[in-house]
């Protein structure tokens, strides 16, 4: 399996793009009339920006699309002589094969500079007969005022699990790879809507079993089962403190994972917790100031104590 299947599978046509209705029925207009404004894509990674950008394209110019579009990364090219150099040379070239303008997709559009985006509104105003601009970002509030006022926002959203579930299956049908249920609940539970991070996850997966299940996906990607992280949780809640800090100095020598990690698996794994709703409200809490530590620099592995000591007080507290 050599390819890599983000790619591979990646649609090719607005109508395959899937969990996104009616964001591609917008797009699918602009196709109709040969004519789109500047458009700004926000929403989360996965959710399907870049796809609907190329897709667009590729509908838009036919086989001639690679001459029309030029894609840009803002992480890795954010300053102001990028935008004043690459950008703004390619903006005012006349289009080629007959298209009326060429369309520039900068991705990741929230890592610009502040300068480089003050640059880019002037030309983006500029060069409007020649050139459209599609720009991608997770965090629209990111991107300056003025350059959101001349786009027209496109929002995407997580997409939802029979949408993952729907994709995964036909990857696995055209792979011939067989992927047990749990196996796909698995999948949808650690890519929470990100359809690029799902897919790579079933690759993975994929060229280490020849049956796909729950047990195979976590050995693959070296995340923490659920079970295991509730076990420890229970083991606190039952007053048994030294126990579940054994277990979780398990848990980190067998997974190596970070800190952040496993709080992530935690807060997850509360809610599923036979304890009452204050409860949970409680601990919730507790999980977000831990997590809030470790970020600030606090140490992860006192933190964590700490973490599970709350969760014995809080069970003795409930008995």
């Amino acid at each position: 399996m050599q390819d890599v299947w983000v790619e591979k599978y990646r649609p090719k046509k607005l109508s395959d793009v899937i969990g996104q209705k009616n964001i591609v029925e917008r797009l699918s207009a602009y196709v109709k009339t040969r004519s789109m404004p500047h458009m700004l894509f926000a929403g989360p990674a996965g959710s399907g920006k870049t796809t609907c950008a190329i897709a667009l394209a590729r509908e838009m110019y036919g086989d001639g699309w690679r001459d029309s579009l030029i894609e840009l990364n803002a992480s890795d090219e954010r300053g102001i002589d990028v935008v004043r150099g690459k950008i703004k040379d390619f903006a005012r070239a006349a289009s080629i094969g007959g298209s009326d303008f060429k369309i520039i997709f900068l991705d990741e559009a929230d890592s610009l500079t502040s300068d480089a985006q003050a640059a880019l509104r002037r030309t983006m105003e500029r060069y409007t007969q020649t050139c459209r601009f599609i720009l991608s970002c997770n965090y629209s509030s990111k991107i300056i005022e003025p350059i959101q006022s001349r786009c027209a926002v496109f929002r995407f959203r997580p997409l939802g699990e029979p949408d993952v579930r729907t994709y995964l299956k036909r990857i696995a049908a055209a792979e011939h790879v067989e992927v047990a249920e749990d196996g796909l609940a698995a999948i949808c539970r650690l890519a929470a809507g990100d359809l690029r991070k799902a897919t790579n996850i079933l690759q993975v997966a994929a060229s280490l079993a020849k049956k796909i299940d729950e047990d195979s996906i976590f050995e693959s990607t070296e995340n923490i089962r659920p079970a295991e992280i509730e076990e420890i949780l229970k083991t606190a809640l039952g007053g048994s403190f030294t126990a579940a800090r054994s277990r979780l100095d398990d848990l980190i020598a067998r997974h190596g994972l970070s800190g952040e990690d496993i709080v992530a698996g935690i807060h997850r794994a509360v809610f599923d917790l036979p304890v009452s709703e204050d409860a949970k409200v409680r601990l919730v809490d507790r999980v977000g100031e831990a997590e809030f530590r470790m970020v600030s620099g606090a140490s992860e592995r006192i933190q964590l104590e700490a973490l599970l000591a709350h969760f014995a007080h809080e069970g003795k507290r409930l008995k």
